[in-house]
């Protein structure tokens, strides 16, 4: 009975977390949940570890000692605690129960409603070539690949890879209204794809920009006719902007409709996740760097809207310069950074921005929370306590594959599907996955070791919430490993 209630109330707070960040109600009712969820493992851990050693008694009856530990009566103590605690959980779990009001259910949400909470705006190819800075070589780099007519197949493809805000929307957009590339292609089209992989409504989007109207609502088989009848024979170039996972069918499939174009057409596509290029990909990927240091702080004086004489002052251009390196070259956060800035125009409201506002900008900006917190919420349940408990390491730090695992399986986050299946290679499994979703960087596969971007430690940071504590003494730093642990 407490296992069905366990697994009800695990499907329940999914559903809770979903709905986490629209009422505080909410939020106070999933914390007292999982505390009491969590008190309920650990009652069924209890009954696991019994259960072994019961197992280790039979097969070494020559044990005195085990033999001992075992009598009746240890026996009949285990089964009167036991009996106490399961019956304290269940009836904490069910007072907590009693008061929801939050309309949640152990059913997973409406699917076309969760694409919709947590799709972004539609996305479109115009830009001013003067809102972009810093991506010169990017932009060699995507020109020489749309302007290369010497591939060996019809349709090529370049898949545009970087975290959240970085830009790769604004690169598509600027190489997309080149002059010269504008002249190599008979036609160009851009569809914003976002989360939702809906073949049916991305040939329609790619018909409407080849016809320049919406295409008649018809049937797929219709639909594929026309889309190959509008662009066989033809150069194109081709965007799909904000690509999301895909299923390696599905994306054959859809590929298929498109190889009619005459040799040399291309297909770009902008998307968070390193897996996604591998499936879509056969030319390399584009990885998409930070903005530097100094191009940062051309653009942060743009949004700021100052001008070379205010920031002649030393003291003032070096307080600009950390305030810079603190939004770690990703252009969305310079620019929400910037205009906070705009109407703070001396050096003490600069240097309180940056001891005491700055910290707390990507919590208090919704368009930046919003960018960061996408990719989060596109993970399954079982990932996002995995990612959350990341939030344990310090920025910057280089940590260990094998110490996550160890620390995934000591928390008892690996969820087997079938009896047999070995803990650590599931939780490799689980590494795996978040860094092909590019919640993790720098993997080192020999020395098994791997960093997070200082906005993803962040993000961890704020998902774990109260969940997750850690202490370090920076004194000591040998003590490091050794703290965590004791901390866990």
């Amino acid at each position: 009975m407490l296992r069905d209630i366990v697994s009800t109330v695990q499907a329940v707070l999914d559903n809770a977390e979903e709905q986490y960040y629209q009422s505080h109600e909410i939020q106070v009712w999933l914390g007292k949940m999982k505390d009491a969820l969590y008190d309920a493992l650990d009652v069924l851990e209890e009954f696991n570890i019994e259960a072994m050693r019961r197992e280790l008694r039979g097969h070494n009856e020559m044990m005195k000692e085990v033999r001992t530990f075992f009598s009746n009566s240890n026996q009949l103590a285990f089964k009167l605690k036991m009996s106490y605690k399961v019956r304290a959980v269940r009836e904490r779990i069910e007072a907590i129960n009693a008061g929801k009001r939050f309309h949640l259910n152990e059913r997973p949400m409406d699917l076309q409603v969760e694409r919709e909470q947590r799709k972004r705006g539609e996305t479109h190819s115009f830009i001013r070539e003067e809102d972009i800075r810093g991506r010169d070589g990017d932009k060699k780099t995507i020109m020489e690949f749309l302007l290369n007519s010497k591939m060996n197949e019809n349709v090529s493809i370049l898949p545009i890879v970087g975290i959240g805000g970085l830009g790769k929307t604004t690169l598509a957009q600027f190489v997309f209204n080149d002059e010269v590339v504008s002249k190599q292609f008979n036609l160009k089209m851009w569809v914003c794809v976002s989360n939702d992989f809906d073949m049916k409504k991305i040939v329609k989007n790619i018909i409407a920009c080849v016809e320049k109207k919406e295409p008649i609502e018809g049937a797929m088989e219709r639909l594929q006719r026309e889309l190959r009848g509008a662009i066989d024979g033809k150069r194109y170039l081709l965007v799909l902007d904000d690509l999301w996972t895909i299923e390696p069918e599905t994306w054959l499939s859809f590929k298929t409709l498109l190889v009619g174009g005459a040799k040399g057409s291309k297909i770009l596509i902008t998307t968070r996740l390193p897996l996604v290029a591998k499936i879509t990909g056969a030319t390399s990927p584009h990885f998409l760097e930070g903005l530097s240091e100094s191009t940062s702080f051309d653009l942060l004086k743009q949004m700021a809207c100052c001008n070379e004489e205010e920031l002649q002052d030393p003291d003032m251009l070096a307080i600009g310069k950390d305030i810079v390196r603190k939004c770690c070259g990703v252009p969305l956060i310079v620019r929400t950074v910037g205009s906070l800035l705009f109407f703070k125009k001396t050096k003490p409201e600069w240097l309180h921005f940056k001891d005491y506002e700055l910290p707390e900008v990507s919590q208090r900006e919704d368009r930046i929370k919003s960018v960061l917190k996408l990719s989060y919420d596109h993970l399954p349940s079982h990932l996002k306590q995995c990612f959350a408990i990341c939030s344990l390491f310090p920025k910057d730090y280089e940590f260990k594959k094998q110490t996550l695992v160890d620390l995934w399986m000591a928390e008892g986050f690996i969820r087997p599907s079938y009896r047999g299946q070995h803990l650590e290679d599931i939780a490799h499994g689980y590494f795996m996955d978040l860094l092909w979703s590019n919640f993790f960087q720098e993997f080192q596969e020999g020395a098994g070791t791997c960093k997070m971007h200082n906005l993803m430690h962040e993000l961890a940071c704020s998902v774990a919430g109260t969940e997750c504590w850690v202490a370090w003494d920076d004194t000591k730093p040998y003590m490091k490993e050794l703290v965590i642990y004791l901390v866990i």
